[in-house]
């Protein structure tokens, strides 16, 4: 190899590449290695791209889409499968209420589990939860609670009103009831008020109750005024209605409602006096609708807008509120000739056409009470009065007395019989001849266990018993 005169200690190779020369060494010394140079680092391009963003992309998604799968079938077997309620309960959802205090309610009562999907799924179909009293099925589903609230499906309640209570009767009722709510601002006209079980939800208030109690009314009163017989001697609506109430009053029993008022009917075209005791109680207490005791003597011709012993024709107004059997009676009465009857005994009436006839009738029924009250056992205790004891309340009574221009003899005493001495102490009025008289045994007395239901002068009630 050729020297090219450099001196830098090295050589040039055949290929023209230095190498470096090697300083001679002493002999024995080892030859030392030189480390190469470390080789250089790749190039490193930048990532990115439209490929690499889609695959980023993709795996975001298909995450997304596995956590939304995993949701839904959690969602929807929380939503379609039996609930943790193990037993019936009723709860109360206040107003108010928003849809996370109602799931919490729900979850703290042990309806459902998750409250979260139940306000997911309320939100999610835009619903809207009603407030109520609602009755949760066990192991109801999470759709079926739902599907409770928001139809409305609230435990309804019911409440009676028998026929024959007056007006005030039945506002006293419904005070009396905690399920309804609020204040009666007056009492409505009597007669308006349609007898009937009427179901309402809790919370209801007592004035709506009485507007669709009205509403009914109206609504009954001008089908059956539509029905009529064209020949009654009634003018309008509101007189059915007035004599209807009087029909209530003297016969609870069905079967005799449409014979009563054909009495009533044949008397008004003759224009004889009705002669109805109902018609003088209603004179002497008025919307209260019982006198606590029984009708006296003097009480008969005492002089009151609604005495029908006294007055001509209708009562101004009703004396009750008629249920649809009465009302339905006077519209359409039994087609007969009777003019008078009188109790016979069993409960019901003795019908007659004649003055002859009914004063048979009434003979017959002074002979019952004779024989009742010779039955009637000496040593009665003074707080009781036994069933039997005495006449039932109502029954002493000619229901329809001959018309006073054709009877000379003095109208019987209604419901003024005597009573044994041992009750002396507990009858506080006094009737003629000195004899007391007996206590109304009629529904709707604070005496009677069955409180106010109706208030029949004829019905052969069982005497509850008195303390004085």
């Amino acid at each position: 190899m050729a020297n090219d005169g450099s001196d830098d200690g090295s050589a040039r190779s055949g290929f023209g590449r230095l190498i470096p020369r090697v300083a001679p060494r002493s002999p024995g010394e080892a030859i030392k290695a030189v480390p190469a140079p470390p080789p250089p680092a790749p190039e490193r391009r930048p990532r990115g791209g439209l490929l690499a963003n889609l695959s980023a992309a993709f795996t975001v998604v298909l995450f997304l889409g596995l956590v939304a799968v995993g949701l839904v079938a959690f969602f929807k077997r929380e939503y379609a499968e039996p609930g943790p309620l193990a037993a019936d309960k009723v709860l109360i959802i206040r107003s108010g209420a928003g849809v996370e205090q109602i799931a919490e309610q729900l979850r703290r009562e042990g309806v459902i589990d998750h409250p979260i999907v139940f306000q997911a799924a309320i939100y999610a179909q835009n619903l809207k939860v009603s407030a109520g009293e609602y009755v949760f099925k066990a192991n109801m589903s999470m759709q079926s609670v739902i599907q409770t609230l928001v139809e409305g499906k609230s435990v309804l309640h019911s409440l009676t009103v028998p026929e024959g209570l007056t007006s005030e009767q039945i506002v006293q009722r419904l005070m009396e009831n905690d399920i309804l709510t609020g204040q009666v601002r007056e009492i409505p006209r009597e007669g308006t008020l349609l007898p009937e079980t009427y179901k309402f939800a809790r919370g209801m208030t007592r004035e709506r109750l009485i507007q669709h109690m009205a509403s009914e009314q109206r609504r009954l009163l001008n089908e059956i005024w539509a029905r009529r017989s064209p020949d009654l001697p009634i003018k309008s609506p509101q007189e059915l209605v007035v004599l209807a109430s009087v029909v209530e009053k003297e016969t609870g029993r069905a079967d005799e409602r449409t014979r009563v008022a054909g009495v009533f009917i044949n008397r008004l075209q003759r224009k004889m006096r009705l002669q109805s005791d109902p018609t003088i109680v209603y004179g002497l207490v008025g919307g209260k609708g019982t006198l606590g005791r029984g009708i006296m003597r003097s009480e008969i011709q005492q002089a009151t807008p609604y005495n029908t012993y006294v007055i001509e024709g209708l009562p101004p107004t009703p004396i009750a509120n008629p249920g649809r059997a009465a009302m339905e009676a006077v519209a359409n009465p039994s087609r007969t000739k009777d003019l008078y009857f009188v109790a016979d005994g069993s409960g019901g009436h003795a019908f007659a056409e004649t003055l002859e006839q009914h004063n048979r009738n009434v003979a017959r029924w002074r002979q019952i009470e004779t024989q009742r009250r010779d039955a009637q056992p000496a040593a009665a205790p003074v707080d009781r009065v036994e069933p039997e004891a005495l006449p039932p309340a109502g029954q002493t009574r000619s229901d329809l007395p001959v018309p006073p221009t054709t009877a000379a003899a003095e109208p019987p005493a209604i419901e003024s019989y005597p009573v044994p001495s041992s009750r002396l102490a507990a009858s506080p009025a006094r009737g003629p001849r000195g004899a007391r008289t007996a206590f109304d045994a009629s529904e709707g007395t604070p005496k009677d266990p069955l409180l106010n239901q109706t208030y029949d002068l004829n019905s052969p009630h069982t005497v509850p018993q008195l303390r004085p």
